[in-house]
């Protein structure tokens, strides 16, 4: 508070008018008038900056609401459940969590992807969608009319850049692919919340036999874990409740010695951590058939190759040592005998995909997690090409495909998990969707080492071709049988 009566008694008493005569009242209203205007003006810039301060904090407030909705955040770079925090593969580049996904346009643009142009057509979240099988079952599905949202982490087992490429690749056909792990179960929930979706294809997991022995947390992080997480977010939290079809693998089998390999011989002895991670899931799977009303079906793969495939498979990798003058290394099995796998090409493996897709039921179980209104369906199956190779034979092939020669340094089989062999009986796809493998070794490594120069733009002195004619009567007919 000013005390304007002191201060007028130190102006008068400073003043000339001090020498005994009488203050001018004109002089005591000057003095009051310049101050009260100086404290008017001061108390005016005052309330003024608290004016000024409040409305500026308010219109930043409504720009930065303004700003998220309207406008979504950037991908989740999710630390990576695929491997672990002491993994030298580890992508820890978590930027945002899985609250921050939401928006107008963001929500838009996930039911865009996920919406069918067909009448009958289904709503598909993939996982794994920028690997290989989940890039080729994206595209298969999208082409037929399916709706299709993808998740994959980009994780950095091989390199991200071949994931990237197929990323656009299935951007340009519409296909979103949000970067995120399985194991984020908020961010699963919230996309059941933004899609009812009628099927999940369960594609992501921690590939590789060999691996396993260097970073085993990596493979119960993703593939019991994440198959986990999916089940949970599908079993209590969606509704209506997702048909889940995912993928295993013809490495169940293990060291069962019958063959052809059926579903109905033992899975019992992995040969491998990979092998018993996949076993694993599949009992999990029964569990939350039998509890939930999961509708599940399992699809044991057998060594899928083609174009856009996996470094770390033999057939890419010996590609490209062969193209480069660098040694391969072949395994024999101590008595001399041949490493033989059935090698089941991509557009086969996709047909299977899709049978199953079509074939899978209603889940019957209450979302929440309630009781299940009855048995749901749960069915397992081997999608191979049921004609075994040697490993030697598939490397003569690529041998006259690169017109090289490979330069071939012969080992024993180390016991590091690897099988004799492989070899599907796939009578029970056959049964249930008409699975029928049409396309020989031969023929398919053509096709990938077309699509290998093509991408690497490897100048090689020879590649066998059919003739274009002949390639689009191939391509025809792989569309029409999707």
């Amino acid at each position: 508070m000013v005390d304007f009566e002191s201060i007028l008694h130190q102006y008068v008493a400073s003043n000339t008018y001090q020498r005994k005569q009488p203050v001018r009242v004109s002089a005591i209203m000057v003095v009051t008038r310049y101050l009260l205007r100086r404290v008017s003006s001061a108390k005016l810039i005052a309330a003024s900056s608290h004016l000024l301060f409040r409305a500026t904090i308010l219109a930043a407030l409504i720009l930065i609401f303004l700003f998220l909705l309207h406008y979504p955040p950037p991908p989740l770079l999710l630390s990576s459940s695929h491997y672990s925090s002491s993994s030298p593969h580890s992508n820890h580049r978590s930027l945002l969590s899985s609250g921050s996904y939401g928006g107008g346009n963001w929500e838009r643009d996930v039911r865009r992807s996920a919406a069918p142009r067909r009448p009958d057509g289904l709503s598909v979240l993939v996982t794994g969608a920028a690997g290989f099988v989940g890039t080729h079952c994206s595209l298969a599905l999208k082409r037929r009319g399916d709706g299709v949202v993808g998740l994959d982490n980009f994780n950095a087992y091989y390199d991200p850049a071949l994931k990237r490429s197929r990323q656009a690749l299935l951007s340009s056909h519409g296909v979103l692919v949000l970067e995120a792990d399985i194991n984020d179960g908020a961010l699963l929930a919230k996309l059941f919340d933004v899609v009812p979706f009628s099927h999940v294809l369960h594609l992501a997991a921690q590939a590789g036999v060999r691996y396993a022995t260097r970073n085993p947390q990596s493979y119960v992080a993703s593939n019991v874990a994440g198959l986990v997480s999916l089940f949970e977010v599908a079993a209590k939290h969606a509704d209506p409740q997702p048909a889940v079809v995912w993928a295993s693998s013809s490495s169940v089998y293990g060291l069962n010695t019958e063959a052809p390999f059926s579903e109905i011989h033992r899975t019992d002895r992995p040969a491998s951590l990979y092998a018993a991670t996949k076993k694993a899931g599949e009992a999990i799977a029964h569990t939350y058939n039998h509890i939930y009303g999961l509708s599940i079906t399992g699809l044991r793969f057998f060594t899928v190759y083609g174009p856009w495939g996996r470094p770390d498979m033999a057939y890419f990798s010996f590609t490209k040592s062969i193209l480069s003058g660098k040694p391969i290394t072949l395994f024999r099995m101590p008595d001399g005998t041949a490493v033989q796998r059935d090698f089941t090409y991509i557009d086969d493996v996709v047909k299977g995909c899709l049978g199953a897709l079509n074939t899978a039921k209603k889940s019957t179980g209450v979302p929440g997690g309630g009781k299940k209104r009855g048995p749901a369906q749960l069915r397992v199956y081997n999608l191979g090409n049921t004609s075994p190779v040697p490993v030697a034979e598939m490397v003569g092939i690529l041998e006259h495909l690169l017109g090289k020669k490979a330069k071939k340094n012969v080992v024993t089989l180390p016991q590091n998990g690897d099988v004799p062999f492989t070899h599907a009986n796939v009578s029970l796809a056959k049964t249930d969707f008409g699975y029928r493998p049409t396309t020989d070794l031969a023929t398919g490594l053509r096709k990938f080492v077309k699509w290998y120069v093509e991408y690497y733009g490897v100048q090689t002195p020879k590649v066998v071709d059919k003739d274009a004619g002949e390639e689009e009567k191939e391509e025809e007919g792989a569309a029409a049988s999707a």
